[in-house]
C-alpha cells in the first residue's frame, strides 16, 4: 500500500491509504468505533441486501471487470439466515475493485471513500459526519500542502539551463 494517513475522529484513529490515487479507508478502524470484533461487524454489514445493492452498482460504475453475474447471485441471497460474505469472498467472486485486503498483524479491510462512508452510516451517522468532517479536512491540508510544494518548485531559479546569446 502506497502512502498512509491518520484521521482523529472522536478518538479513535482511522487510516487512509492511497491505492493508484484513489483513497481507501480502513473499515478496520471504522469498525472498531463499535467492538474489537471488527471482522463480524464487517461480515454483518455485507449480509445486507441494501449494502449488496450499493456495492453492485459502485462497481458497475467505477469497474469495467466487474462480474454481475456473480453480484446477482449474493443479491439473491443476500438478507438470508445462511447467507455470509466477506470482503475478500466479494473481490474473488466478482473482481470488486472498491476493497483492498491484507491478512496480518498489518492488515485490514480497506474501501474506497464512497464505500466506507456508507458502512460508517450503518455504524453511527453521527459517526460518519464526523469521518466526512475530518476526511475533508486532512483534503483540504494535502491540498494546501500540494499547493506549497508547487509554488516553492517553481520560484527555485532555472539551472544549467544556456543562456541564449543576444
Amino acid at each position: 500500500m502506497a502512502k498512509k494517513e491518520k484521521l482523529n475522529v472522536k478518538g479513535n484513529e482511522i487510516t487512509v491509504v492511497s491505492i493508484d490515487k484513489q483513497d481507501y479507508i480502513s473499515l478496520t478502524d471504522i469498525a472498531k468505533y463499535k467492538t474489537n470484533d471488527t471482522s463480524a461487524v464487517i461480515a454483518n454489514w455485507m449480509r445486507n441486501r441494501n449494502t449488496i445493492e450499493f456495492l453492485g452498482i459502485w462497481e458497475t460504475l467505477y469497474n469495467p471487470n466487474f462480474k454481475p453475474l456473480e453480484f446477482e447471485g449474493f443479491r439473491k441471497q443476500a438478507g438470508l439466515n445462511a447467507f455470509t460474505l466477506s470482503p475478500q469472498k466479494w473481490v474473488n467472486a466478482t473482481s470488486a475493485k472498491g476493497f483492498t485486503v491484507k491478512a496480518g498483524r498489518y492488515g485490514g479491510t480497506y474501501a474506497h471513500k464512497d464505500i466506507a462512508f456508507k458502512f460508517a452510516s450503518w455504524i453511527s451517522v453521527e459517526f460518519e459526519l464526523y469521518i466526512i468532517k475530518e476526511f475533508q479536512r486532512l483534503k483540504k491540508e494535502e491540498s494546501k500542502r500540494l499547493n506549497l510544494e508547487w509554488n516553492l518548485q517553481m520560484d527555485k531559479p532555472l539551472q544549467n539551463v544556456p543562456l541564449i546569446p543576444e
